[in-house]
């Protein structure tokens, strides 16, 4: 698959006088490459379950934790609308996931567990300056939560993309009926947690879905 360039999905995204996403809060595919992002072993697998468990739709985001060999260890997922979106705005929302689910590794000499983000959202699979805000928002998030920063993945239409990797498929897309978590090779038992309260009940909960 080959990268291609569209217009942001968002007018907030550009200044009036057609500058760049507010105070360069975005990473362009180049960047995200040259960042050294771990790839995932088995993209599809990962796709597939995000999906079975969150039924996204456009302008759904599910930032996952993944554990040792892919495992999911936990993932949370939200709708965001905002005429003023950008980087700072999507790390935001995207600590606010990660702090429901999951206790912070902060403490640790160097990240053990990786996030992902799966964006749902309308257009074709081409890059965009709003996942250019998504991509900068995911990396800051990874680092002020004590994680490795993983994969950009968006579903369109036309199925999913990991952005800067190249690998896709047409299925999912963000109008494929979720399957039942049984059905797809992506179901796997998620890592307890290390401690207790509300970040367990919160991952659950997002497990049961």
């Amino acid at each position: 698959m080959t990268f291609g360039f569209a217009p942001p999905s968002t007018t907030s995204l550009t200044t009036a006088n057609g500058g760049a996403s507010r105070h360069g809060r975005l990473l362009e595919p180049a960047e995200w490459t040259a960042a050294g992002v771990p790839l995932l072993s088995n993209p599809r697998e990962v796709v597939s379950g995000l999906h079975s468990r969150h039924s996204p739709v456009p302008s759904t985001a599910v930032i996952a934790v993944l554990g040792p060999e892919e495992r999911l260890v936990a993932s949370a997922s939200f709708v965001q609308r905002s005429v003023t979106a950008d980087g700072w705005e999507y790390r935001n929302a995207l600590l606010s996931g990660l702090r429901r689910v999951i206790p912070h590794d902060l403490r640790r000499r160097s990240p053990v567990r990786t996030a992902v983000l799966l964006y749902c959202r309308d257009g074709d699979e081409r890059w965009t300056e709003e996942d250019g805000a998504w991509m900068w928002g995911l990396r800051d998030a990874c680092t002020l939560h004590g994680l490795r920063c993983g994969a950009y993945i968006t579903l369109t239409r036309g199925g999913w993309q990991v952005v800067g990797d190249g690998r896709g498929g047409r299925r999912p897309g963000s109008d494929s009926r979720p399957e039942r978590l049984g059905d797809t090779a992506a179901e796997i038992a998620p890592l307890p947690l290390r401690t207790g309260g509300g970040a367990a009940e919160a991952l659950r909960r997002t497990a049961a879905r």
